[in-house]
């Protein structure tokens, strides 16, 4: 069974990377989603005072909730407030060398918010696509706080492309150098398509009814080709919301687009409601049902419809005049989308402003809201009474304003959802390998590493901890267990295209206490992959059991450095867990033989299982080990490092040990310098999350190329 780790390894594995695991989903609790069902109407309502800001301490009394007209008897109250104490990252002022402060995963039950930005660069002008790409960075720089869990997804890169939800910025600024202008969309350099009358040929024969029929045709065949954008971006955002329905909690999705129509022109010259006005109504009902609120930003500012230097001012005054309302119009008619998305699920729209940052902390500061329930009557889910469920909130004051979702369509939460789509077991490890959401019907634990070596360069190497409890085992005629697993891994580039992909499927058959072991620690599966170009990847696993359908997912974002710019780079760290014994064991010069026995008993951990799973018990023995790649070597012909080791809790720095040099002896490539060190994790520590960040320290190499730093998150149980 080739790849899958049932042994215990001898020593530790080095030139290996580690990177946070993406957390995964976990069911909302009731009052914390918005319910459409037979039995429970729950929506979130927000209000706000003549300034824009949120009103707080309203009591049930100051709601008044209709529903088609009727008044509602209110069953449910409460309010969900976002103001919490940030935590700034911790930084030493006397530290010359800056060292950076890493990143901790985020668990299921620290998100406080989830945000999806959207980048709608089907829409998207070369402008406007500048001015995204910055306050997306100026978001994840100043905006995002802890507890945020965000994914910068673009409409126009396809499913495969989409960005897990994640706490980690390096991923996000990865996902932000992606945000260019798509020359495949229908956007222009600038906010309109420049007036270009003077290359047209006009037919001076050309009668007042063939110019209204050629003009009709042209809207028409322009609108055609905005309808098909728009669907393409609605598209998308129903993907997204049928996804963020299995996050917990109220979901934000914060739009930035160029608008879209909602109506279309036809060829006789009168406007419809087309394709892009089901397609819309469709989006927001589900994300009504899915708790899902949508703000939208209007990449393009304040525009003015005017001429400008792009324009042919030759044309004919009819033509210019002509050109100017056309644009007015233009510009309207693609708010007008963007508001009403926004308004019919809770949101509102941000227009006619250059400052898109200014936005977005509206929508952030908009993110406490009142949730109200009511019981329904029989009529409310009777297709036969009526087809929409129109909702109607108000408060006593006249003076605060209140937005709500305007309602939902008959059909009730158990039949809303669509009968499950039989798939075939490779569309079915398929769908779990591309959706930005884990699946974890199989518990994994990811843990992607880098590394380099003499022969094949750089690599990746993923750690994929399988829990077997969760695999069905069969009975053998010998006595054997076996289980069936099929596995899909494909790394994605920065441009979100496969690079390389493994498909295979593994025959696991076990007995007596190995099997009984692998049900209690899980085993790894792990393969290397060479890396041929430097930079930001995405791997991806799904795992699943070809005995009993169950899928498991697993995605982490991985930085593989340019070791050809000569910096210093340190390699991923590798975890090894030993108890007092063992260490004991490890570190005497003369083993301690027990009497009666030949040699000193043989009992270590299993680094593979110890560096995928990162957990650990209190009052055990952290050992690590990892290398260093382009020291400087001068003078004596040895580098000159030194390292230490610093442990964060909640952003707060628990332990700075001392600077320590690193011991060459006996090595004798100094390309990749190795090194290893042990941290006791006493009795006193709290369970949770931790992470051991190593400092490299060069003093050979000049001041920007003196320091590298690596780190790996770790939990400590009971």
């Amino acid at each position: 069974m080739k790849k899958i780790i049932l042994a215990l390894l001898a020593a530790l594995v080095l030139t290996l990377n580690a990177v946070s695991q993406t957390p995964q989903p976990t069911p909302p609790a009731d009052d914390d989603v918005v319910k459409i069902s037979t039995n429970l109407i729950q929506i979130d309502v927000t209000v706000t005072d003549s300034k824009g800001k949120v009103v707080t301490g309203l009591k049930p009394e100051d709601f008044e909730v209709y529903e088609n007209g009727e008044k509602q008897q209110l069953t449910n109250f409460s309010f969900v407030s976002n103001v919490r104490e940030k935590t700034e990252p911790v930084r030493d002022p006397n530290d010359k060398l800056a060292i950076p402060v890493p990143t901790a995963e985020l668990r299921p039950d620290k998100v406080r918010r989830t945000f999806a930005l959207v980048v709608d660069d089907l829409s998207l002008s070369f402008q406007s696509a500048y001015y995204v790409r910055r306050a997306l960075k100026k978001f994840v720089d100043e905006q995002m706080q802890d507890g945020d869990l965000v994914a910068i997804i673009r409409t126009g890169a396809g499913i495969g492309a989409l960005q897990q939800f994640t706490s980690d910025k390096r991923q996000l600024y990865a996902a932000i150098e992606k945000v260019v202008w798509n020359p495949l969309g229908r956007g222009n350099i600038g906010a309109f398509a420049p007036l270009r009358d003077s290359e047209k040929i006009i037919d001076e024969d050309e009668t007042e009814e063939e110019k209204e029929a050629r003009e009709n045709a042209e809207n028409a065949a322009e609108d055609s080709r905005g309808a098909y954008f728009a669907t393409g971006t609605l598209g998308a955002l129903r993907y997204i919301v049928g996804g963020m329905g299995q996050l917990p909690g109220r979901k934000t999705v914060i739009l930035f687009s160029d608008g879209f129509k909602l109506f279309e022109r036809d060829e006789d010259g009168f406007t419809q409601s087309g394709l892009v006005m089901d397609f819309l109504r469709r989006l927001i009902d589900e994300a009504n049902r899915a708790s899902v609120v949508f703000y939208s930003i209007d990449a393009r500012g304040l525009q003015t419809t005017a001429l400008t230097a792009e324009d042919d001012v030759n044309a004919t005054p009819d033509r210019l005049q002509q050109a100017l309302s056309d644009r007015s119009a233009e510009l309207t008619d693609t708010q007008d989308g963007l508001k009403y998305l926004a308004r019919e699920t809770g949101g509102f729209a941000v227009v006619n402003s250059n400052d898109l940052n200014g936005g977005v902390r509206k929508v952030l500061d908009d993110q406490s809201y009142y949730l109200l329930g009511y019981t329904p009557d029989s009529d409310t889910f009777d297709p036969k009474t009526r087809r929409f469920n129109k909702l109607d909130v108000r408060v006593k004051n006249k003076d605060l304003t209140v937005r709500y979702r305007s309602g939902f369509f008959n059909v009730a939460e158990k039949t809303a959802v669509k009968a499950p789509v039989v798939q075939t077991p490779a569309q079915q490890i398929q769908t779990a390998l591309v959706s930005p959401f884990a699946v974890n019907d199989i518990s994994l634990r990811l843990n992607t590493l880098f590394g380099n070596d003499v022969k094949q360069g750089s690599y990746i190497r993923p750690l994929l901890h399988v829990r077997a409890q969760d695999l069905k085992f069969t009975d053998e005629a010998d006595g054997a267990k076996k289980a069936v697993i099929d596995v899909l891994a494909v790394t994605f580039g920065d441009n979100g295209a496969p690079v390389d992909q493994i498909a295979k499927t593994y025959t696991i058959t076990v007995r007596g206490e190995t099997y009984k072991k692998i049900l209690r620690d899980g085993f790894v599966y792990y393969f290397t992959l060479p890396i041929k170009k430097p930079g930001p990847y995405q791997f991806r696993v799904a795992v699943r059991d070809a005995q009993d359908g169950k899928v498991g997912s697993a995605s982490q974002f991985i930085e593989v450095p340019n070791l050809k710019k000569d910096r210093l780079t340190v390699s991923g760290i590798v975890l090894e867990n030993l108890n007092e014994a063992q260490w004991k064991l490890l570190t005497a010069e003369t083993p301690v033989i027990p009497s009666g026995q030949q040699s000193a008993p043989v009992d270590r951990p299993n680094p593979m299982n110890d560096t995928s799973l990162r957990r650990f018990r209190r009052d055990t023995i952290l050992r690590y080990g990892f290398e260093v790649y382009n020291a400087r070597v001068e003078g004596t012909g040895k580098p000159n490092l030194t390292a230490r080791v610093r442990v964060f809790r909640d952003g707060k720095l628990l332990l700075d040990g001392k600077t320590l040099p690193i011991d060459v002896t006996g090595q004798t490539d100094f390309a990749r310098v190795k090194s290893a060190g042990a941290l006791n994790l006493l009795k006193t520590m709290q369970p949770g999350d931790y992470i051991l960040q190593i400092v490299v320290i060069d003093n050979l190499a000049k001041e920007k190329r003196k320091i590298s730093t690596q780190y790996v998150q770790f939990e400590v149980v009971e």
